[in-house]
């Protein structure tokens, strides 16, 4: 396919996604340290990897499949995560896309349970229909991450099944083991109602809502 994925800066009112560089190697390895307790099936480098991290998101843009992002909480200004685009699929012509994936994405401990994931995926969400023109966004975690599924779902995707083996573990100790993937989707029907309720769940964390 032709088309390239290419994320702009997008920014709310809690969070600001810069495209990812290696000015924000140093906020996110402090953030990598954070609570890791929330990140049993989901592999997050320790500040030592960072770096190394971002190098290989970066070597994945270049070929046109990812366009990751360093998630910027605007109250403090500082990397607390990243996210991606991923996996373009053009099904129709090589210059339209037709669907992509929201993954790569992780929260220091701090930052979770404060809107930041709702309006970080608000706005990847919106970008991907309004701008791109999808039919579809997808999502997927380990089938056994309880936990992130409950966040996906709490955005307004549908789970749609699991896939059997569909790609390694990222579980500690289970780097020779294959992993079971739930997947979730939004459809560009499903958009303007999904969109109205995750503007609604953002407005809740913001200072005037309380």
């Amino acid at each position: 396919m032709s088309f390239k994925l290419e994320g702009p800066l997008l920014e709310g009112a809690l969070v600001r996604l810069e495209p990812l560089a290696p000015r924000h190697t140093a906020e996110l390895a402090v953030a990598a340290e954070e609570n890791r307790q929330t990140y049993a099936f989901t592999w997050v480098p320790r500040a030592h990897e960072v770096g190394a991290y971002v190098d290989a998101q970066l070597a994945r843009a270049a070929t046109g499949r990812l366009a990751p992002y360093a998630q910027i909480s605007l109250a403090s200004g500082r990397a607390v995560g990243a996210t991606s685009f991923w996996e373009p699929r053009s099904w129709r012509t090589d210059e339209q896309l037709d669907a992509v994936e929201v993954g790569f994405t992780w929260l220091a401990g701090s930052a979770q349970g404060t809107g930041i994931n709702a309006e970080a995926k608000l706005l990847l969400f919106r970008h991907a229909f309004a701008h791109w023109g999808v039919s579809r966004v997808d999502l997927k975690t380990d089938a056994r991450n309880a936990r992130s599924r409950a966040a996906i779902a709490g955005v307004g995707a549908r789970f749609e099944g699991v896939l059997r083996n569909w790609s390694r573990s990222w579980a500690p100790g289970e780097d020779d083991r294959l992993r079971d993937s739930a997947i979730f989707s939004i459809t560009a029907e499903e958009w303007p109602e999904c969109e109205r309720r995750l503007a609604e769940r953002v407005a809740r964390y913001l200072p005037c809502a309380r």
